[in-house]
């Protein structure tokens, strides 16, 4: 079990709630209270067709369609299992939760701490649910946080069974359910109840609080741990820790100092005393057990209390079996594996008592071929990743404490992996690096920045789980982060959530959308004789050329050349340059017209043959980005993610026509926009006819 989750315990007995349900998205824009009001109006009980009691709804594979395990699987209510079913009985306890045949002891563990704060249970699992006759509808809903915001998740209680007894989490005492309940609305927000297969702790304890968890190893702990111990104390975090086992038969088993391995504990308090002439730093630790203390330096009977001021005495000792107790730090640190701190978000902490972590979050995405760049290993593709600046201006309050700086704690979480199990994915392998930034704000950096400039922090490793979390003390200043998956080219969404002691200012760096593209003034003085006599022969007897002569010219022009590849233009492409230089709604071009045309297609193929740094006759996506920037428009990730989707081939190729496609479409969409802001506003107002006609173009 996690060591955070044993810091709830302490907290039973604290005002710190972790904020209203009241503001809970909708999952699914499923609303419980009417649901449940339609289901009494018809006297019928719910059935969630959102989430059917059906096999798709165990899973995939293990759980699949045809897998023996699901052989013999049948859904019941629990009002057909047993003829007096609860929800909760006498309170929550830990005791309710007895794993099934699904490998998510993690999120039993997480689910285990929710008993131990009545103010995180009613926040996760609201109150007033029953199997009680008149308040009985056969629905229930229960509230996660998720990437940014907390959803009320409604299910139905259709339970899977198999030979009689429950498949999955279930109660010691048997008539309870509101833990089965829990799972299965936890399974359905991850899409069924196989991708729940395996995790961290952490990842459920972020989505039953909010907060942002950060794992320290005690074999090598930072430098000022100590003072991070007190700062999170004093932040209202959640803080736990354990004992690492190196085999089955250490799990729970009791050091000669009754110390527990495999067992979670809570780190409730820090404090500095004088002792025999120097400062010693103490830990006070408590077994969720209530009982088992260490018996070491420190403990309840130690002679060390004796040695300190009788005001300290007073402020910090006591004597009782309560399973809470003091150690030295040192000690902590020899006996310890592992610290977790769980800050919570300032809208988690009620207490105004407490000071609070400022919280900036910002949501983004990687997409092949556009913003899917990779980690610093790929430095042709790492710098189109998301980009975004954060502004740290205060130091922290105590400069003096060993920690000058500014104190942060970045986590950047993957969205939605466990859902997209069902597809064959997972999780990616996620990391993020950090440098100082001093620049200008909305413009994404290019290749030069990272190829001149050294990280200055990165998270700790890249890794394969939902969230990557690291902290980091820095001198005030502006720092890039760029979080990436480690190989390019993986779609996934995330989100970024920086954790600051002081507020910061948090913004994506990305380019303006703008065209910069130089109207080309030609008349028809300045057309040379030789081109004239070209266009005559051309153009043909109406001295004009259509889109499709216009395609012919052009593919018997790019058909010669060795140094690009495309695969001819298409009518479509050849309209579209047409409709961008046809002044006379001809649909054809003049001499003055084809001229200007062309000496655009001769910039276009200079910027293409420029940019195909490898000489491949082709684009890679990278280079098509440069390549559009060259050619003169600024546009922003989202809409590189459009370029690319929309011109490129499978193997995130762009050839000569698609370039020459796309750069054209660009014009005209700018010049069609500059055209209709006619107050140069940036915002322009369509009927229905100027759209069709717009978009028609």
């Amino acid at each position: 079990m996690s060591g955070i989750a044993a810091t709830l315990q302490h907290r039973r007995d604290q005002d710190h709630g972790i904020g209203s349900c009241s503001q809970a998205v909708k999952y699914l824009n499923q609303d419980y209270e009417s649901l449940r009001r339609r289901c009494f109006e018809s006297g019928s009980l719910f059935q969630d067709e959102t989430f059917p009691a059906r096999t798709e709804s165990l899973g995939f594979k293990e759980l699949g369609p045809g897998s023996y395990k699901t052989r013999g699987v049948s859904w019941s209510r629990p009002t057909e299992l047993t003829s007096d079913p609860e929800f909760i009985i006498s309170g929550a306890s830990r005791t309710d939760i007895c794993q099934g045949a699904l490998g998510d002891c993690w999120l039993l563990a997480a689910i285990a701490s929710l008993t131990l704060n009545e103010d995180v249970l009613a926040r996760v699992v609201p109150q007033n649910q029953s199997f009680a006759r008149g308040e009985y509808a056969g629905i229930f809903h229960f509230q996660f946080w998720q990437f940014g915001e907390w959803v009320d998740v409604v299910i139905d209680d259709r339970l899977p069974v198999k030979d009689g007894e429950l498949m999955f989490v279930h109660s010691a005492e048997g008539r309870e359910f509101w833990s089965a309940l829990l799972e299965k609305a936890y399974a359905k927000l991850n899409g069924c109840y196989e991708a729940l297969s395996g995790g961290s702790t952490t990842e459920g304890f972020e989505d039953f609080t909010g907060g942002i968890a950060e794992v320290h190893e005690l074999s090598r702990p930072d430098p000022h741990l100590f003072h991070i111990i007190q700062k999170a104390q004093s932040r209202g975090s959640l803080m736990g820790c354990s004992i690492d086992i190196t085999s089955s038969a250490d799990s729970e088993a009791v050091t000669s100092q009754k110390l527990v391995k495999g067992h979670a504990y809570s780190v409730t308090g820090a404090a500095e005393v004088e002792y025999r002439g120097d400062m010693e730093k103490l830990i006070r630790i408590r077994n969720p057990w209530g009982q088992v203390e260490w018996t070491g330096a420190w403990s309840d009977s130690s002679p060390q209390w004796r040695q300190i001021s009788d005001e300290d005495r007073e402020r910090l000792s006591h004597r009782s079996e309560d399973g809470e107790f003091w150690m030295s730090f040192r000690d902590f640190l020899r006996h310890y594996s592992r610290l977790e701190i769980c800050n919570l978000t300032p809208d988690s902490l009620s207490d105004d008592s407490v000071s609070k972590w400022a919280l900036s979050k910002f949501d983004g995405s990687w997409r092949r071929g556009s913003t899917a760049g990779g980690c610093r290993n790929f430095p042709n593709t790492f710098w189109t990743n998301p980009q975004f600046v954060i502004k740290l201006d205060e130091e922290d309050d105590e400069p003096d404490d060993g920690e000058a700086g500014c104190s942060f704690v970045v986590g950047l979480i993957q969205k939605n992996r466990r859902r997209r199990r069902k597809m064959g994915e997972d999780m990616h392998t996620v990391g993020f690096a950090i440098y100082e930034y001093c620049g200008q704000r909305n413009v994404h950096l290019n290749r030069n920045f990272f190829l001149r400039h050294a990280s200055a922090a990165r998270s700790e490793t890249f890794i394969n789980l939902r969230e990557v979390c690291s902290r980091f003390v820095l001198p005030p200043g502006e720092y890039l982060i760029v979080p990436s998956t480690f190989e390019p080219n993986n779609n996934g969404d995330f989100c970024v959530r920086v954790f600051s002691e002081k507020q910061a200012e948090f913004q994506e760096l990305d380019d303006p959308i703008e065209s910069r593209v130089e109207k080309i003034e030609i008349d028809e003085d300045d057309v040379d004789d030789r081109f004239r006599s070209l266009f005559g022969q051309l153009a043909g007897g109406d001295c004009e050329i259509s889109a499709f002569e216009l395609q012919k010219i052009l593919n018997r022009v790019v058909t010669k050349r060795s140094d690009i590849q495309t695969s001819g233009f298409s009518l479509t492409t050849c309209r579209n340059m047409v409709n961008m230089l046809d002044k006379d709604g001809s649909g054809k071009l003049g001499l003055v017209e084809f001229k200007i045309l062309w000496t655009k297609i001769e910039s276009y193929l200079n910027v293409y043959r420029e940019k195909d740094v490898d000489n491949s006759g082709t684009m890679s996506s990278t280079e098509m980005r440069a390549a559009v920037e060259e050619a003169g428009f600024s546009l922003n990730n989202a809409l590189h993610q459009v370029l690319v989707a929309r011109y490129s081939e499978q193997d995130l190729t762009i050839d000569f026509d698609n370039f020459v496609g796309c750069l054209v479409r660009l014009e005209n969409m700018f010049n069609m926009f500059e055209t209709l802001d006619k107050d140069d506003s940036g915002c322009i107002e369509l009927s229905l006819l100027e759209w069709l006609n717009a978009s028609l173009v």
